[in-house]
């Protein structure tokens, strides 16, 4: 361990003016002295034991019987518009539905040669209101990114962003009515995967007369899509952008969604899937969002934004929130609780454990080296979900597949995985600078 390393601990455990070689000890002493059976005294357990009182408020805030609790994600933003396609759509592991349809958004103008579109592709809970507009005003999920003389500049390109199959902000998805039933999907809508994902938007693409793509550009979920968008379509797309992505999910991160799938599904009220219309299972959603937003930030940034203290520190410490950051935590999962459709999240979440570009292939390096277009790989050190590892090695595995025009950053920060929204100096300059650059492809 180095001094540095050795002083910080030394300062958190035994405070500042320690000595590097200090180690507090304490020595209790128990001495008992009975000088006759009869002063041996029995204490009265009735009378002094002193507890806490038994009650828990945090578990009485959403009462499990509150019926008619419903999930507020089913009133979008609106200002999107709807892709509908009237024919089958064939999923991956097998499924069929009757017809598919898209909730979408654009900013920006397609050129009279149709080659300036960018596909931006959305996280595991983003709605295609990816910037405001006319029609849309309020902020939205990458508003900072988008616009003129930005990161992806509407003065140049033509942005299209789309709300996945199998998601709950208009596109279809299990909250969708199956119309051969009359009831929604629920848990019978089709396993989806990234592929389906993909497979849908370039039927978008298709409507609105977008043979090639100037750039497919993602984050995390997004990240993998803009990467399986070049393998699988490489004619159609020019470049890539991924962020804080990987090629093959990783096991710890399929640990992570693993666990907060099972606690959703523990929940009573989520009943197989078929709460619509019934008891919303808030708790469910509210506590896996918990576990989801430990993997979006990080340890260093929690250090310095919350540390030891507690909310209350003159009230006796409780099982409820009482540490800042359980606070925090508390707080993200509420907000999230009835925003997004449960079974979506089941469905994209199991669709990003999924991923594998080696899927089918001999070897991972060789579904990868389907990607020969010119690449921008970007990770932050402090990523806990998707570790700058991963993102290393998609780089190594692009060089080795041939792609000699693979750029990798690693980019230094405190905020986690969350970096693609919060960082726009570092991740806005990369991505402009890709999506700008003369490269002799595109001649």
């Amino acid at each position: 361990m180095q001094a540095s390393s050795l002083r910080c601990v030394r300062a958190w455990l035994l405070g500042p003016s320690a000595p590097l070689g200090m180690v507090r000890t304490t020595r209790l002493v128990a001495t008992t002295t009975v000088t006759s059976q009869e002063e041996v005294r029995h204490p009265d357990f009735a009378r002094e034991f002193r507890g806490r009182e038994e009650g828990f408020p945090c578990l009485n805030k959403h009462p499990k019987d509150a019926a008619g609790v419903t999930g507020a994600y089913g009133e979008t933003l609106g200002g999107h518009q709807l892709f509908q396609h009237r024919d089958k759509f064939h999923f991956k592991h097998g499924g069929v539905i009757p017809e598919l349809y898209l909730a979408y958004e654009t900013w920006g103008q397609l050129n009279q040669e149709r080659n300036n579109a960018i596909l931006l592709h959305t996280g595991l809970s983003g709605s295609s209101h990816a910037k405001s507009h006319k029609d849309s005003p309020s902020k939205g999920w990458w508003e900072k990114f988008i616009g003129p003389s930005c990161a992806l500049d509407t003065n140049r390109f033509f942005v299209v962003c789309s709300n996945l199959v199998g998601g709950c902000y208009g596109s279809i998805g299990p909250s969708s009515i199956n119309p051969l039933t009359g009831r929604e999907y629920a848990m019978s809508f089709p396993l989806v995967t990234i592929e389906d994902m993909v497979h849908a938007q370039f039927l978008l693409l298709d409507r609105l007369g977008v043979g090639r793509l100037h750039a497919a550009v993602g984050a995390s979920l997004g990240g993998m899509q803009s990467l399986m968008a070049a393998a699988i379509y490489p004619e159609r797309v020019g470049r890539v952008v991924s962020i804080s992505a990987c090629v093959r999910t990783h096991p710890s991160s399929i640990a992570m969604r693993y666990v907060q799938r099972r606690i959703l599904m523990a929940d009573p009220n989520w009943n197989n899937g078929r709460y619509y219309g019934k008891t919303f299972p808030r708790m469910g959603m509210q506590h896996a969002r918990e576990v989801g937003t430990i993997t979006y930030r990080s340890g260093p940034e929690w250090a310095m934004r919350f540390g030891h203290k507690r909310a209350h520190p003159d009230s006796p410490p409780d099982f409820c929130p009482d540490f800042e950051i359980e606070r925090y935590l508390e707080y993200q999962g509420e907000k999230f609780s009835t925003s997004y459709d449960p079974n979506s999240l089941l469905y994209i979440s199991k669709a990003m454990d999924l991923f594998d570009m080696g899927d089918g292939f001999p070897s991972l390096q060789e579904g990868v080296a389907r990607v020969q277009c010119p690449v921008l790989i970007l990770g932050v050190n402090s990523d806990i979900l998707f570790p700058v590892e991963q993102q290393r090695l998609t780089a190594e595995l692009l060089r080795e597949g041939g792609n000699a025009r693979t750029t990798f950053y690693e980019l230094n920060s405190i905020y986690g995985h969350d970096t693609f929204m919060l960082d726009l100096n570092n991740v806005g300059a990369a991505v402009k600078g890709h999506l700008e650059s003369e490269l002799n492809s595109n001649h």
